[in-house]
């Protein structure tokens, strides 16, 4: 296996700056989900560690060696496509070892490689049949054995279950996860969806219009997100922001106002900030809790029952909503007034260019 480094990397076609100066660390076994909303070149970034897309500029590396330069074939890495990308004529054995073919690799050890990305991949019994007798889930699981027995130092995965329906992606993510764990192997994986990026990565690398907004495990970016684009995209459903004034500052704290919500006293460290200032606080919907003269008070709009959480969306004073995860054997019913508070520990507050300033 292999580690990626991407120092300063860019891509732009003509004025258009698509990748802006993108510097990531990828070791060696890890699994790093390249996660963002559409257009963020997320999946342009993936094809130019693939030598799919030219780099504009910096440096990419697999190993210890530069590949700025080198063809797909020599990057000594293999790719997952979005569209199964298998061949409808071959039988299951004939894709998994199409690769071996290609290269003339010996009979004996095209045989021995396929039979062992079956075993991994439990599909011993599919090897005679072809992609228009496989579901949507076994024809991934060929796309994924053909990677396999190519043995590359990484494996690069393009949106490879955005195809499937939610259960099989469920089903799928477990099969990947168990893979990744299996093998040791170093995986980039592309993905729009944060849940599949909460449940699949070591690392996850959050993009935004070309640039990395931040970097770090699934925890960190739920609980210590370094801006509000991070906190509104990472956490489902997202977190609530509602507009605040700093009332007053005392050692270690701050009071906090807003016309939808009464006095609340957060922890501080160190923020540089002021009284009058305006501010954004964030809470996520698990953080709330139903509160006898809490300091959000609203309508109750909808009321979603899961079984085991409730999911209520709720009306304040001037219109704004707040979406609230509460127990799922809560008692809750739409034209209600529900009054809730959260944990001021795990709050976030943003200044006005949208930077964590919380502890």
């Amino acid at each position: 296996m292999a580690s990626v480094s991407l120092k300063n990397v860019r891509k732009n076609y003509g004025a258009a700056d698509i990748i802006k100066g993108v510097d990531i660390e990828i070791a060696d076994g890890e699994f790093c989900v390249f996660v963002g909303p559409s257009g963020c070149g997320k999946s342009t970034l993936l094809r130019m560690i693939a030598g799919l897309e030219d780099i504009s500029g910096g440096t990419l590396s697999i190993g210890d060696r530069v590949v700025n330069d080198l063809p797909p074939k020599d990057r000594s890495i293999a790719m997952v496509f979005q569209s199964y990308a298998i061949f409808p004529h071959m039988t299951v054995r004939e894709n998994l070892a199409f690769g071996l073919t290609i290269a003339n690799a010996p009979k004996a050890e095209k045989d021995a490689k396929v039979a062992e990305a079956a075993r991994i991949l439990q599909m011993e019994h599919l090897l005679e049949r072809r992609p228009s007798q496989l579901s949507g889930g076994q024809r991934q699981r060929v796309a994924i054995g053909r990677a396999i027995v190519r043995k590359p130092g990484v494996f690069l995965f393009d949106e490879p279950l955005s195809n499937l329906d939610a259960a099989l992606r469920v089903d799928m993510r477990m099969e990947l996860a168990k893979l990744h764990n299996d093998l040791g192997a170093t995986m980039v994986y592309v993905t729009h969806d944060q849940v599949e990026a909460m449940t699949l990565a070591d690392k996850i690398v959050v993009l935004s219009a070309g640039t990395v907004q931040q970097v770090g495990t699934p925890l960190e970016l739920y609980h210590r997100p370094a801006n509000i684009f991070v906190a509104g995209f990472i956490g489902s459903p997202k977190m609530n922001f509602v507009e605040v004034t700093v009332d007053a500052l005392d050692a270690g704290a701050m009071r906090i106002s807003s016309p939808v919500m009464r006095t609340q006293v957060l922890p501080l460290s160190g923020s540089g900030q002021k009284a009058g200032d305006t501010l954004t606080l964030g809470v996520r919907p698990h953080d709330f809790k139903p509160m006898d003269d809490g300091p959000f008070s609203g309508r109750v709009t909808l009321v979603e029952h899961l079984g085991n959480e409730t999911i209520v969306n709720m009306e304040l004073a001037n219109g704004q909503h707040l979406i609230v995860a509460l127990d799922g054997d809560t008692d809750c019913s739409l034209g209600q007034t529900l009054s809730v508070g959260f944990t001021a520990e795990k709050a976030a507050l943003f200044d006005q260019a949208g930077e964590r300033i919380t502890g």
